[in-house]
């Protein structure tokens, strides 16, 4: 099949139906779990790479922007340690090479910037409801502590009416409208697969693969830019960035794409080429145009472990028999590199042949799958089963 019409079928799965742009007509909240409750929630969603915040109800969180601190020298302290000097937020473009993720591999290594970007999420959504409450996503890997640090902050330093903590991967299952399946969450920092029943996760046999889209841009950048390539060069991450976008793809079978792009003569396609910030023009190689094949084949870009559908597969193996066909049949897929063009035709081609899974998989998709974790929180939000789990400051301060 010719690889340059094979970007434009189809994908083989089921999608889910999404509502309208517009904001959802919102009733009076559901849940009266505390006084402080209002009609709006601040839900945030802070992952590895992005923070995605917003006012729940809405279909799309209003706020999207880099998980991204910045340590500038000061008077004080023009050295490297990071005492004493001035925090920023994002990318300070007279200082490019300064910044870093407070969190990685969904846990936080920078309390401080953590604390930093939930200030600024807080100031501008909170300027005339200053009541409102506050639900925040949370890895499953975060520890005990980092529960306690994240009330910490919330509580005491920015004075939060009340709090929800939302297991990330149980919100991107609210979001598919689904109660039972697998959620496949695939960011920045993590690939996560978890099954769930009735709502509920069935904990030994979820699967954590620790090579996402983080590990993606860092084989572009080493190979884009050799020896030069260094993920803390602004116009690098950008450029990457870009071509991730707008270049890259999964094919369905590598062999045939590797054969298919090696016989195109050099300059014959304009998607094989990319105009570099200081105006020079690169033909990108097969294996860059072809970089998402890394969830499906990783030991081919020296990463360890399953590919991401023989976790899938592993996962639901673990389960009980019979709830096995159920699982298989509603494989949801979320995160922002399952939008790669082809990742979820792949998946579900995947998942079909192999040998011990089920033939009647089925991979559910909906076109802001980027935001599943958000889109979920913003309608958990509301629901009156979830009132145990509100926490008001008046019970922290008891406790």
């Amino acid at each position: 099949m010719d690889q340059l019409e094979e970007l434009n079928t189809p994908e083989v799965t089921l999608v889910c139906p999404t509502p309208s742009r517009s904001p959802v007509q919102k009733s009076p909240p559901i849940c009266p779990c505390a006084s402080a409750m209002t009609e709006r929630t601040i839900v945030i969603d802070h992952g590895s790479g992005y923070v995605k915040t917003g006012f729940s109800g809405w279909n799309e969180p209003q706020l999207v922007f880099r998980s991204i601190v910045n340590y500038l020298p000061c008077r004080e302290n023009p050295g490297p340690s990071s005492a004493q000097r001035r925090l920023g937020l994002g990318i300070d473009i007279f200082h490019p090479d300064t910044f870093s993720y407070p969190v990685q591999r969904g846990r936080v290594l920078n309390w401080e910037g953590v604390e930093l970007i939930w200030s600024f999420v807080l100031e501008r959504f909170r300027q005339k409801h200053k009541d409102t409450p506050v639900l925040i996503t949370e890895s499953p890997l975060r520890e005990p502590a980092d529960r306690k640090k994240t009330l910490e902050i919330m509580f005491e330093l920015l004075d939060v009416p009340s709090l929800l903590l939302a297991d990330q991967l149980e919100m991107s299952l609210y979001a598919s409208g689904l109660l039972t399946g697998v959620v496949v969450d695939s960011g920045s920092g993590l690939t996560r697969v978890q099954p769930f029943v009735l709502g509920r996760p069935l904990q030994p046999s979820g699967k954590t693969l620790e090579f996402a889209g983080q590990d993606l841009s860092a084989y572009l950048t080493k190979s884009l830019f050799k020896e030069d390539g260094h993920p803390n060069k602004l116009y690098q991450l950008e450029t990457v960035d870009t071509i991730q976008m707008s270049k890259c793809y999964v094919p369905q079978n590598l062999g045939e794409a590797l054969d298919f792009h090696r016989s195109l003569p050099s300059g014959s396609d304009e998607r094989n080429t990319y105009l570099l910030p200081d105006g020079t023009c690169v033909e990108l190689t097969p294996m860059q145009r072809l970089a998402p094949e890394m969830f499906f084949s990783p030991g081919v870009f020296n990463q360890q472990g399953p590919s991401i559908a023989q976790a899938v597969v592993g996962s639901i193996n673990t389960c009980e028999a019979a709830l096995q066909p159920q699982l298989i049949a509603h494989v949801i897929a979320s995160g922002g590199n399952t939008l790669y063009p082809g990742f979820t035709k792949r998946l579900h081609t995947e998942l079909v042949t192999d040998q011990s899974a089920c033939p009647n998989a089925t991979v559910w998709v909906g076109s802001r799958r980027n935001f599943s974790v958000w889109l979920g929180a913003s309608v958990v939000a509301h629901l009156s089963t979830y009132k145990s789990e509100w926490m008001t400051k008046a019970e922290y301060n008891e406790r």
